[in-house]
């Protein structure tokens, strides 16, 4: 490997799953503002709106997250022209 390409700032990352408050523990370079306690440790949390916990494709289940109101404002703003 070259030298110096590298990140030198790996740390232990919680990244929660928003959908179902699922949590991993992993090696990361990601820049957080937040932290959260998990098993009794303070980690730095990245928020994500969807993981493999929750994911269709690697569930089997067909769930709708519309965590921001997405498919409402949608179907508000184009509710006159649908017939």
């Amino acid at each position: 490997m070259k030298k110096g390409i590298h990140p030198e700032n790996y740390r232990l990352v919680a990244f929660k799953d928003m959908s179902n408050e699922e949590v991993y523990i992993t090696k990361s370079t990601a820049e957080t503002r937040e932290t959260i306690v998990y098993e009794g440790v303070e980690y730095p949390v990245v928020k994500m709106e969807i993981s493999r916990s929750s994911h269709p494709f690697y569930t089997g289940k067909s769930k709708l997250i519309d965590t921001a109101g997405r498919i409402d404002k949608f179907k508000n703003k184009y509710a006159k022209h649908i017939k």
